[in-house]
């Protein structure tokens, strides 16, 4: 298997920077290395709403994710592997971008998912001597960066990291860049990750015992080469058609709401956002065929968005909750997040806005109400309903789980000429509504070294089903399909 020079490069970046520095020098009694194991069985119909042919996927794949992690004083080090194979293209990684699970087609297949494949998840140096609080930590490799809401952050990638973390404050600065995906099947990055630069920074202060209020900003710098469009050349999907410099700036205050281990009898989360900038987009070529007369067009960005929910804990067992969301028909994410958390106050992170529709802050609404359930340490469960709008009943929606298409047929042979992305009708905001379901068994609680906490999620072996059937409304027309469906069983067991 030819491995491309990032993949090589991150591979002996990994072993180099933990082997180099102190970080292993002397292993503690602790658990310094492992494999996470991880089956995923997937059940996936009509993404395209029957616009097309295919759009299912159905099979099973195995995710091997051995790491190391060392420290000593006050260095550590941390690297994971991963090792897929599948009978179909699975997503046995919930921090997988919607745009790499192979539909974003390709004459040279550098951005195609294999249902085999090798990455490296991880490798990162850690120092926590700046300051004397044991929760301080600056981390410099590719690593998963989250914030609580994951609405801002929740992704890995190659960073400068500080994290401060104390009972009244709670601090996180950097700069991230993506470089690679250092995976062995997707060869190039996504457009919009080429030469784009993050920095970023966020503070919260616990002004009231289990009530937080902070400020968070974002700031994203592109100046990547956009690939013009010429006449007589094809284009393709790699091609990048936008570039500029945005800035994000936002409010919050909760009850530490996504924390599941709070027993508040009510907790609450809200924040505001406002995002300001400017960009540069190429334009396409005229309906003959000829070079438009402006090779690009520049204008600026803004708008702002609002997530709020509330949730009433009924015993210590059962939670209600509700939450809405709006997003300005021209604000968008920051490209970093996955919109995955705890909202709902279990254990299991669940999607925002769908595990089916998987829908961005982006010209969109939604209202979703919800019920949890837990029993001590053994079971969580999660019963959700979402409903979706349009803010600007005439502009688009951003990227999300859905990829329904137009299709230009031949008038004699009704043969498919052509596809693009299925226009939303004019005027109506209806997007449509979701029902999701997430159940998880857990059978025992692992030991980590804490500052594996950003890394790993479930510290324990588990079995869950999470899973989401959503029916599109009216804004995608009379002519699709009534209902779509995404669901997985995942196990999961660390040695």
């Amino acid at each position: 298997m030819k491995l491309n020079p990032f993949v090589k490069a991150g591979i002996g970046l990994s072993f180099a920077l933990l082997w180099s520095c102190p970080t292993l020098a002397a292993l503690t009694e602790s658990k310094n290395y492992g494999l996470d194991v991880k089956i995923t069985a997937q059940s996936e119909d009509d993404t395209d709403l029957g616009t097309a042919s295919g759009g299912d996927v159905n099979g099973v794949g195995l995710d091997l994710r051995p790491w190391i992690y060392g420290e000593s004083g006050a260095w550590s080090g941390y690297a994971m592997g991963q090792a897929v194979t599948s009978t179909d293209i699975i997503e046995t990684d919930t921090l997988q971008q919607s745009d790499s699970d192979g539909t974003l087609a390709t004459e040279n297949g550098d951005r195609k998912s294999k249902k085999n494949y090798l990455a490296m998840r991880e490798f990162w140096v850690g120092y926590s001597g700046l300051t004397p609080y044991p929760g301080e930590i600056l981390k410099l490799g590719r690593q998963r960066l989250r914030n609580d809401d994951g609405q801002w952050r929740d992704t890995n990638i190659e960073a400068l990291n500080w994290t401060f973390d104390t009972t009244l404050l709670r601090a996180n600065a950097g700069v991230a860049e993506r470089f690679s995906e250092y995976r062995t099947d997707l060869t190039e990055l996504a457009p919009k990750d080429k030469d784009r630069l993050h920095a970023y920074a966020d503070a919260a202060y616990q002004w009231n015992p289990g009530n937080w209020v902070g400020i968070r900003g974002h700031h994203t710098h592109d100046d990547g080469k956009l690939d013009y469009a010429q006449p007589g050349v094809a284009a393709d999907s790699l091609d990048k058609k936008e570039n500029g410099d945005i800035s994000w700036i936002g409010l919050t205050a909760d009850s530490d709401a996504y924390n599941w281990r709070n027993t508040n009898t009510v907790n609450y989360w809200g924040s505001i956002t406002g995002m300001s900038g400017d960009r540069d987009r190429v334009n396409p070529l005229n309906a003959d065929g000829t070079a438009p007369a402006q090779a690009k067009n520049s204008g600026d960005v803004d708008g702002w968005a609002t997530d709020l929910g509330v949730r009433l804990r009924l015993d210590p067992q059962w939670q209600v909750g509700a939450a809405y969301a709006r997003a300005s028909a021209d604000y968008e994410q920051n490209g970093l997040q996955s919109n995955r958390s705890n909202y709902t106050g279990t254990r299991s992170r669940v999607h925002r806005y769908g595990e089916a529709f998987r829908g961005e802050m982006n010209n969109m609404q939604s209202a979703t109400l919800f019920g949890s359930w837990m029993l001590n340490d053994e079971y969580d469960a999660s019963v959700i309903y979402h409903k979706f709008w349009r803010v600007d009943g005439n502009k688009p929606v951003g990227s999300n789980g859905i990829n329904a298409v137009q299709n230009d047929t031949d008038d004699v042979t009704g043969a498919v000429l052509s596809s693009t992305s299925l226009p939303l009708e004019d005027g109506n905001k209806d997007l449509g509504q979701e029902m999701d379901v997430v159940v998880t068994k857990y059978f025992k609680q692992g030991l980590l070294p804490a500052a594996l906490s950003q890394s790993i999620d479930e510290p324990s072996a588990l079995v869950r089903l999470r899973g989401g059937v959503f029916k599109p409304g009216d804004a995608y027309g009379k002519g699709v399909d009534s209902y779509m469906h995404r669901a997985f069983i995942d196990v999961i067991w660390r040695f």
